[in-house]
């Protein structure tokens, strides 16, 4: 049984390598948008991804998954130890996040589309869901 100390490193560890995880699916799927804007309205540069990353509406649904990065931040820098209840919550709601559904919520159907044409964006889902489901805490 781990002490309370080694417990706390544990949950640490494996919030920031979900971190990682969700920061390699992101830029994937960041890619895969830009591709697709692309198409249409030629290349952008760095910075013009980063506003339309920002404010443009093909974007906007990355968001969410930009939110469950933030929240994982939060926890690995605050003051008070994460309580396991919030690491349930963070897990929960990455897993519910990541269902690709072409007829769910928009997330869900442009997950399935990158789901569906992109083998990267797979193999960091399969990441993701792998950590989720081990027993590292």
């Amino acid at each position: 049984m781990l002490n309370i100390f080694q417990y706390r490193i544990s949950q640490h560890q494996r919030l920031s390598e979900l971190r990682i995880k969700l920061l390699r699916l992101h830029k994937l799927l960041l890619d895969t948008e830009r591709l697709t804007y692309e198409q249409v309205r030629g290349q952008v540069s760095k910075g013009e991804l980063l506003q339309l990353v920002i404010s443009h509406e093909q974007f906007a649904w990355l968001h969410r998954l930009s939110a469950l990065i933030i929240q994982i931040d939060e926890l690995l820098h605050a003051d008070e130890p994460v309580i396991p209840e919030a690491i349930e919550a963070i897990d929960s709601d990455i897993r519910t996040l990541l269902s690709p559904d072409e007829l769910g919520d928009e997330f869900a159907m442009k997950y399935d589309t990158a789901f569906q044409r992109h083998p990267d964006v797979v193999l960091a889902h399969a990441d993701v869901v792998m950590l989720l489901t081990s027993d590292s805490i």
